[in-house]
Order: C-alpha cells, then sequence, then structure tokens
C-alpha cells in the first residue's frame, strides 16, 4: 500500500459532542502511524488552542490557523502571516461598527477591540473556549496568523468586498475567520504531501465545517463527517457516521486503511 496522508479536523470530526476524541479514533490514528502513514490535525485553532488535543493524539504532525502555519514533526514547515496593511485597515473598518476583531499568534490570542463581549463568548463558548483578553497593542507586537471578526451574515458581502485580501470562512452564527487569500487548510495540504513526496491522490481528509469544504475537493478522498451540513457532505467522497458514532474508524475501515 502506498503511503497515504491522513489530515484531519478537531471540532467535530476529532472531538465529539463531549468535545473528547473517541477510543476508536485515538485507536485508528495509532494504527495509521504504525503502518507508516502520515496523520496530520488540520485545524482552524491556533497551536496554543489546539496545544491539549495535539497532546492527547500524540501529535508529531499538525495544521493550524486555518492552513496558516504547519509542522511536521514539530518543525514549522509553511508559514502564511495575514497581511498587516490590509489588516490594519479591516481592525478600524471593524471599529467604525462596533464590530469586534480577535487575533491569533502561533501560540496567543488577543481581542483587539471590545464592543460586545457577550457576543465574542457566545462563539467561544460554542467550542469550549473562553474569550481572550483585550489588548489593544497587541497587532503591533505579534506576527498574525489568523483573525476572527465577530458579526452575523448581514455583513458577509459587505467585509468580503472591503478586503479580497482575505478569505471570510463562516464558522458560527456570529462570527467568520479571517485568513489569507489564497490560504486554506487544503493550500496547506498539499505542501506538507509534496515536502514528504506523498502524491495528491494519497490524501485523505476528514472534515465537517465550512473551512473543510476545500481540502475534501482536494483530497484523492475526502471524508465528511455524519454531523456535517449536507453543502458540505456534497463536497466530500464519502459520508461517514458522525463523531459521536466511531466515524473516523468506521471510515478508515471502509478505506481498508485500518482493520
Amino acid at each position: 500500500m502506498e503511503r497515504k496522508l491522513i489530515a484531519l479536523d478537531i471540532d467535530g470530526t476529532l472531538l465529539s459532542s463531549q468535545r473528547k476524541p473517541l477510543d476508536s479514533t485515538v485507536k485508528a490514528l495509532k494504527a495509521l502511524r504504525e503502518v507508516g502513514h502520515l496523520v496530520t490535525i488540520a485545524t482552524g485553532r491556533s497551536r496554543l488552542l489546539a496545544g491539549d488535543v495535539i497532546h492527547q493524539l500524540g501529535c508529531t504532525n499538525y495544521i493550524i490557523c486555518n492552513g496558516s502555519a504547519g509542522f511536521l514533526d514539530h518543525e514549522q514547515v509553511y508559514k502564511h502571516t495575514l497581511d498587516r496593511e490590509a489588516l490594519s485597515r479591516m481592525i478600524d473598518f471593524a471599529s467604525e461598527r462596533n464590530i469586534d476583531i480577535m487575533l491569533f499568534g502561533l501560540d496567543s490570542i488577543a481581542r483587539v477591540t471590545d464592543f460586545d463581549s457577550p457576543k465574542v463568548n457566545d462563539a467561544m463558548t460554542s467550542f469550549g473556549q473562553k474569550a481572550p483578553e483585550y489588548e489593544a497593542d497587541y497587532f503591533s507586537q505579534h506576527e498574525v496568523y489568523q483573525g476572527c471578526a465577530f458579526y452575523d451574515q448581514s455583513m458577509d458581502e459587505e467585509f468580503q468586498a472591503a478586503f479580497p485580501e482575505f478569505r471570510l470562512v463562516r464558522w458560527h452564527e456570529n462570527s467568520v475567520d479571517i485568513i489569507p487569500n489564497p490560504g486554506s487548510k487544503a493550500q496547506t495540504i498539499l505542501a506538507l504531501a509534496k515536502k514528504v513526496g506523498i502524491k495528491p491522490e494519497n490524501i485523505v481528509t476528514f472534515g465537517d465545517g465550512n473551512n473543510d469544504i476545500e481540502m475534501l475537493n482536494l483530497a484523492g478522498t475526502g471524508v465528511a463527517m455524519g454531523n456535517a451540513a449536507s453543502h458540505v457532505k456534497e463536497a466530500a467522497n464519502l459520508v461517514t457516521d458522525t463523531n459521536d458514532r466511531d466515524g473516523i474508524y468506521k471510515a478508515l475501515r471502509k478505506l481498508e486503511l485500518v482493520y
């Protein structure tokens, strides 16, 4: 069997609705590694917010911040930070509309505005986190790999038209991820695969959200979780069971990658 690259989202995929990996998932990932496949996380989280999962699953490879950084054996091999001039304009643009902006480094996070803390908290608690501290000068002191803007769908077109330098990917009814354009989990998966000599047709991806659609499309095999929205499932080659019902293990068995 040719070596595969298996890339898995965290929230709604690697983690159950109880925000823990299932035993079947842990065993399956171990089995994949033992036969030589490259297993990587591919998440919208920063390294800070993904750290517990990385450690718990024994991952040495991870794609974080929606593809803005990629690591092999804990060494950073891919980097794509946000355009600083455009980001400065976006912070001003959002502030004029009382919209909060949150920024991510690899291992740090801060709100650079403070207009509507309940809205920020509502989005962050949806995946078991809390709103970070307000730090007005964070932007000037850190490299920024990703941001979040906290607005609803009624403002999608206005923001995207104003900032073509960014991809704005909705992950919550009140929040979008701000990532470089072009930039995605998919782009970074391809870069890592090329670096280690794995063909695109030997890439297998697992996901459930809007930010997973491109990597489901690009993969030799894209697997959507049973709990994914219908439009995400349409992007996949295979739809498996949910993140609460051994979806990862069942798909890997069907693909004859574990037994």
